[in-house]
């Protein structure tokens, strides 16, 4: 796994956060966030995301450890840090009688570091960023959730931000709504805003960032960039067959563990290189097809399928997780 960059806009070390009654909701955690990216914060729920971010943000200290935010300590920093810094975290707070444009009003007049002479610009170039302003004047509690998740982002955006933290923001969302997050969260992005997302959704995580860390049970089980962790899990080898016992066979001779054979489908774990060195390279995928084809086998279809996020995880934690919701 690739090391973090040096430039990290959240840098945690031995973090732990232990509530009253002996809970230990983080366990030692070493985080990097590099400068530019998109990154996935990727566990089940219960696994510790939501306290992590609570003390990132300063609203809860930590038991033990450090915490960096754009490079300033938290939360001793936190009035230097957190107006660089948009959050929202368990859904936004609206009023419901207000309009969309009534409520980023509201939030922008109680930031006491907000100009009052550029709230009107601010907030109409807030909520096109989020793609409401034929909305604006449209009352909140007549929004989808959908739209709602984005107001909440569009207060968020008020002002200029480096970082912004967003916690499970399609959580409830239908496709729709979900398409809109991700979008919204790609063009943050390419304005050069690091966007921090906590998910529980393998697929959302694979599909909008840049790198990921997993979290399992308040520790923290791997970290990297998500092309790095998909292809630190081995690809699932399928062989279409009508001669899967002796396609077993000889896949077994060759490295190919965890076979299944099933109709005519046999299907099994490429091998990995061996730590060593000199250990022997794994075979290539057209070595295997011509052993099968030189021992008789009839091969009808011979394919890998990718490894995935959910692989990655299942592999390192054993447990399964929630792909797509």
């Amino acid at each position: 796994m690739a090391q973090p960059s040096a430039e990290a806009v959240i840098e945690t070390r031995a973090l732990s956060k232990r509530y009253r009654g002996g809970q230990l909701a983080v366990d030692g955690l070493d985080l990097a966030v590099p400068r530019g990216s998109v990154f996935g914060f990727l566990g089940p729920n219960g696994s510790g995301k939501t306290t992590t971010i609570r003390v990132l943000l300063g609203l809860i200290d930590a038991t033990e450890g450090a915490v960096n935010v754009l490079g300033e300590p938290m939360p001793s920093a936190a009035r230097r840090v957190l107006p660089r810094v948009g959050a929202l975290i368990e859904g936004p707070a609206l009023y419901g009688f207000l309009s969309g444009r009534g409520n980023l009003h509201r939030y922008d007049a109680a930031d006491p570091t907000a100009d009052p002479r550029t709230r009107r610009v601010r907030v109409e170039r807030a909520l096109e960023r989020v793609g409401l302003s034929a909305a604006a004047s449209k009352k909140a509690k007549a929004y989808s959730l959908g739209m709602k998740q984005r107001l909440g982002i569009a207060a968020a955006l008020l002002q200029p931000r480096e970082l912004l933290v967003l916690d499970e923001p399609t959580n409830g969302l239908d496709p729709q709504g979900m398409r809109e997050i991700r979008s919204l969260v790609r063009a943050l992005a390419e304005d050069g805003t690091t966007v921090f997302l906590s998910s529980h959704l393998l697929d959302e995580i694979e599909q909008v960032c840049s790198h990921t860390a997993v979290m399992n049970r308040g520790r923290l089980v791997t970290q990297g960039t998500v092309a790095e962790m998909s292809a630190d899990a081995r690809g699932r080898l399928t062989v279409t067959t009508p001669d899967g016992g002796e396609a077993a066979r000889v896949l077994k001779e060759h490295g190919v563990g965890d076979l299944t054979v099933a109709g005519d489908e046999v299907t099994g774990e490429l091998p990995l290189p061996g730590p060593e060195t000199d250990s022997p390279p794994p075979p290539e995928l057209a070595d295997l097809n011509a052993a099968l084809v030189r021992a008789g086998v009839r091969v009808r279809a011979f394919g890998v399928t990718r490894a995935s996020l959910e692989d990655v995880f299942v592999a390192l934690t054993g447990e399964g997780f929630d792909v797509a919701g």
